[in-house]
C-alpha cells in the first residue's frame, strides 16, 4: 500500500510525488485525465503548462529568483526539467511548454516508487491515508463538494444533500473560486517583422521579444475596438471575480483610456532601434516553444468571440495577417480560503493528514504553484516518517509565501505570487531599493539552508 496520496498531476503534484518517493516513500499519483478532461488542459501530459509559458523574471535578486533559488537548493524536480527545456525570454525563464510537461511526465513515469492511476478522485479519506490535494485551478465539482466537506468538518455526509457542492464567490465560504484566462498564441511565420523589433525591457537579458510599436493614431484604433468588440454570452459572465494581477485587456481598457498603456501596453524601457524613441504604445511577443515557431501575446488574456479576437489583434502593427494558433480563452479557477484552513505546513488544521498545494491552496503562478508541491511532499514524508514538521523560516521565500496563504485577511483572501511585499521588512532601513533586495535575499537563503540542514535533508529507504 502505497504512504502517500496525492490528488493531482499537475505541477505541484508532480513535484510533491518527486519529493515523497526521493525521500523512500511510496506514492499512487491520481491524475483524472485523459479519462476526464478541463476546458483549459490539450494533453495527458503532467504539469502541462495552460496560461504562458514563462517561469518568471531570473535576474539574481528579484523575489522571483529568489524563490528558484530556495528551490533549486532544495532539489526541486520541476525546476532542473525548466531549465533543460528554457526558450529564449530575456532576464526570465520560460520553457517550451509541450517538451517540458513530457519530459515531466517520463521523469515521474519511471520513478518506481510512484504508481500513477489514471483515474478521477471523488472522495478523500482524511483517517486513513496522508493525502496532497493538488488537483488545481481546474477541481471537478465532484471533488470540489469532497473538498467542501473536509471545510466544514461539523456537516456530516449523511447530513449534506446528495450532488455537488455549488460554487460560490461569497468570502465567507471555506470554497472559493475566481475566473482566470489565457493568452492568444500567434504562429511565427505570419509575424509581419519589417513592423516590429526585437528588444528586452531596460535591455536586461537578450533581445528575446518581438515588440510591436504604436502610435497615438494606431493606439486609439485599437482600443476603440477593443472597447466595442464582442464578448462571450453575458448570461456566462454575471458572476465573474478576477484576479486582479490577471485581468482580460478589455476589463483593463474599460477601467481608463490609458490604463492598457500603464499596464500590458506598457513602452517604458523599449526604445525603437530604427527611431530612437519610445513609442507610444508597445504589444509584447514571447517566444512560445524551441523551435520559435509561435509566439504568444504577453498578458493579453481575454473573453473576446473568437472572431472578435482575430479582428481586434490584425489592428496590432506587425500583425496584420497573423494566423492564430490558439485564441484567449476563460476558465474556472477554484482555490480554498487556506487561512481558515491550513496550518503553514499546508496541512488542515482539523484534518492533519491532509494537505494542500498548488493554485488551489491559495498561491498564484507556476513557480508558486511548485514550491507549494515540493513543500507538501517534505512535509508529507516528515509526517508519515515521524519527523517533526517544521514551517520554512519566515525570512525565506518558502516561508512568506507559505505565511501569507495560512494568515491573510480570510474575509478579503486572494491568491498571491511571491513578491518583496510578502518578506518580512528588514530590521534596518535601506532606503536603496536594489540594496534593500540584495540583503533580503542574502537573509533569505541564509534562513533557508539553516532550516535544509534541519529538515530537508533526503534519506532514501530501501
Amino acid at each position: 500500500m502505497a504512504l502517500v496520496k496525492i490528488i493531482g498531476a499537475g505541477l505541484a503534484g508532480s513535484e510533491a510525488a518527486w519529493q515523497c518517493a526521493r525521500r523512500g516513500l511510496d506514492v499512487d499519483l491520481f491524475e483524472m485525465r485523459p479519462m476526464r478532461s478541463t476546458p483549459a488542459h490539450q494533453t495527458a501530459d503532467f504539469a502541462e503548462l495552460v496560461c504562458s509559458n514563462s517561469l518568471k523574471s531570473d535576474s539574481e535578486n528579484t523575489a522571483p529568483w529568489l524563490l528558484k533559488e530556495e528551490m533549486r537548493r532544495a532539489g526541486s524536480l520541476l525546476l532542473e526539467i525548466a531549465r533543460e527545456c528554457a526558450v529564449p525570454a530575456g532576464h526570465a525563464l520560460a520553457v517550451d511548454r509541450v517538451t517540458f510537461a513530457a519530459r515531466v511526465t517520463e521523469a515521474i513515469s519511471r520513478e518506481s516508487r510512484i504508481h500513477i492511476q489514471r483515474e478521477e478522485v471523488t472522495a478523500v479519506d482524511e483517517l486513513r491515508h496522508v493525502t496532497i490535494i493538488a488537483t488545481g485551478p481546474l477541481t471537478s465539482e465532484e471533488l470540489a463538494s469532497e473538498i467542501s466537506r473536509l471545510s466544514e468538518p461539523e456537516v456530516s455526509k449523511a447530513e449534506r444533500s446528495p450532488g455537488p457542492t455549488p460554487h460560490t464567490s461569497d468570502s465567507q465560504s471555506p470554497h472559493l473560486y475566481f475566473y482566470d484566462s489565457i493568452s492568444p498564441i500567434v504562429e511565427a511565420g505570419s509575424i509581419d517583422m519589417s513592423r516590429v523589433y526585437m528588444a528586452a525591457r531596460y535591455d536586461k537579458g537578450s533581445a528575446d521579444y518581438i515588440n510591436c510599436p504604436m502610435t497615438p493614431e494606431e493606439y486609439s484604433r485599437f482600443y476603440d475596438a477593443l472597447v466595442a468588440a464582442q464578448s462571450v454570452e453575458e448570461r456566462d459572465w454575471e458572476k465573474l471575480n478576477y484576479f486582479e494581477s490577471c485581468l482580460p485587456i478589455e476589463e483593463i481598457a474599460r477601467r481608463g483610456r490609458d490604463t492598457l498603456r500603464f499596464g500590458p501596453m506598457k513602452p517604458v524601457g523599449l526604445i525603437d532601434p530604427r527611431t530612437g524613441r519610445m513609442p507610444y504604445a508597445v504589444v509584447q511577443l514571447r517566444q512560445e516553444n524551441l523551435r520559435a515557431d509561435s509566439y504568444n501575446l504577453v498578458g493579453f488574456q481575454n473573453h473576446l468571440k473568437f472572431g472578435e479576437q482575430a479582428r481586434v489583434l490584425r489592428l496590432i502593427p506587425g500583425l496584420e495577417n497573423a494566423r492564430f494558433l490558439r485564441y484567449g480563452q476563460i476558465h474556472r479557477n477554484t482555490y480554498i480560503n487556506a487561512p481558515t484552513l491550513l496550518q503553514e505546513t499546508l496541512q488542515m488544521k482539523t484534518h492533519p493528514q491532509v494537505f494542500f498545494a498548488g493554485q488551489i491552496c491559495g498561491v498564484e503562478g507556476y513557480v508558486e504553484s511548485i514550491a507549494t508541491g515540493l513543500l507538501a511532499g517534505m512535509h508529507a514524508a516528515a509526517l508519515v516518517t515521524g519527523s517533526a514538521l517544521a514551517p520554512a523560516p519566515r525570512a525565506s521565500a518558502f516561508g512568506s509565501l507559505t505565511h501569507y496563504v495560512t494568515h491573510a485577511d480570510a474575509q478579503n483572501f486572494q491568491p498571491a505570487n511571491i513578491t518583496f511585499d510578502l518578506l518580512p521588512p528588514l530590521s534596518k532601513k535601506i532606503r536603496d531599493r536594489k540594496e534593500r533586495h540584495r540583503l533580503q535575499c542574502e537573509l533569505a537563503l541564509k534562513e533557508f539552508d539553516g532550516w535544509m540542514e534541519r529538515v530537508g535533508s533526503v534519506t532514501v529507504k530501501a
